[in-house]
């Protein structure tokens, strides 16, 4: 089944990785409607991968692979956007891979509450942990109140802790800001551009101001069964 989601993927010189990550969509049940790729790589590699698989997975979904016209993770999402068709918006990076079903269960989430600005995946291998006493204590200060869990929250002007995983918790948990490891946006909760211009480079923190942003008018919420796993890749760029 094709969904009316538009994917943007920021990349550059992670050819291999985005193989992995592309293999992974591909088995999943559902696809996007499109699939945009921004890519600021030094050679063909990339391309050659989109390529690849557009003609392995048309016409379920349409591929699209552009030269970024400026680099930084940011700006070649915007210029993604800025091509995107479809109603949703789906974030994600080129070196995450997909669990089975993780589409599904994102769309799924979303579409339980029309309320829902967006909804985000659980990474695996990057989990919220319990804060310790002296954490507790400073979180407790700077957020104004107690907190039997301070997973998926923002405290004070920018510290952003991950969503929780455990057992016990609804599918859909309601949290206070998303990350862009993968991340579906309803098209109309989003600014135009979505990311300011002061974001350059490897744009660090784009993605807590935009899902603040949101959040002044919609809900956000991490889908915790629809899982994958952040196979962070070094760059020069993150120096």
């Amino acid at each position: 089944m094709t969904l009316p989601i538009s994917a943007v993927v920021p990349t550059r010189n992670r050819a291999l990785a985005l193989k992995r990550c592309l293999e992974s969509l591909e088995a999943q049940r559902v696809f996007p409607a499109e699939l945009i790729v921004i890519d600021g790589s030094t050679n063909t590699d990339s391309r050659t991968i989109v390529e690849d698989w557009a003609s392995r997975v048309a016409p379920h979904c349409a591929a699209i692979w552009q030269a970024a016209t400026e680099l930084g993770a940011a700006v070649q999402r915007n210029q993604g956007v800025a091509a995107a068709t479809q109603p949703f918006v789906w974030f994600f990076e080129d070196d995450i891979v997909f669990e089975l079903e993780c589409l599904s269960r994102l769309w799924h989430a979303l579409q339980s509450d029309p309320r829902l600005g967006g909804v985000n995946a659980m990474i695996v291998n990057q989990r919220y942990h319990p804060p310790g006493l002296a954490s507790r204590i400073m979180f407790t200060l700077m957020h104004g109140r107690r907190e039997n869990s301070f997973a998926g929250k923002v405290i004070g002007p920018a510290v952003n802790l991950l969503p929780e995983d455990r057992e016990g918790l609804p599918e859909v948990v309601p949290v206070e800001w998303l990350n862009l490891g993968c991340t579906i946006y309803r098209r109309e909760a989003l600014p135009d551009p979505p990311f300011d211009s002061v974001f350059t480079g490897y744009s660090m923190g784009e993605d807590l101001a935009l899902s603040l942003r949101v959040g002044r008018r919609w809900r956000l919420a991490n889908a915790r069964t629809a899982r994958i796993y952040h196979d962070s890749q070094p760059g020069p760029y993150k120096s």
